[in-house]
């Protein structure tokens, strides 16, 4: 037995989701511009993370499936984060992988 799910509507690229949920002209606009700040900081800190982790495995000379035994994930999620994939990694599995190289991260709050 499949269940049939269609959209009602899809916000398209660059649109504005908050819009399309009925706020007005002026908070969808607000509230768009607040989630894209925080969505940039959280990239900003993942592409940090992940610069440290692809300069230990270089530093190291490590090839990609060492890394990934002693970083505790795939050969594959190693290529993601030398090819800086943010979006596939949460902040939290970042700081564990760099935990295990034996880095401390350390959160300044401003």
């Amino acid at each position: 037995m499949s269940i049939e799910v269609k959209s009602m509507h899809i916000t398209p690229v660059g649109g504005n989701v908050f819009a399309d949920l009925g706020f007005e002209p002026e908070e969808a606009a607000a509230l768009k511009a607040e989630s894209q700040r925080i969505v940039s900081e959280k990239l900003a800190i993942k592409n940090t993370l992940m610069t440290e982790l692809a300069g230990w495995i270089e530093a190291k000379k490590l090839k990609q499936a060492e890394a990934a035994e002693i970083l505790g994930v795939t050969r594959p999620r190693v290529s993601d984060v030398i090819n800086r994939k943010a979006i596939k990694f949460t902040i939290d599995a970042l700081v564990d992988m760099l935990a295990r190289t034996g880095k401390h991260v350390q959160l300044s709050v401003q």
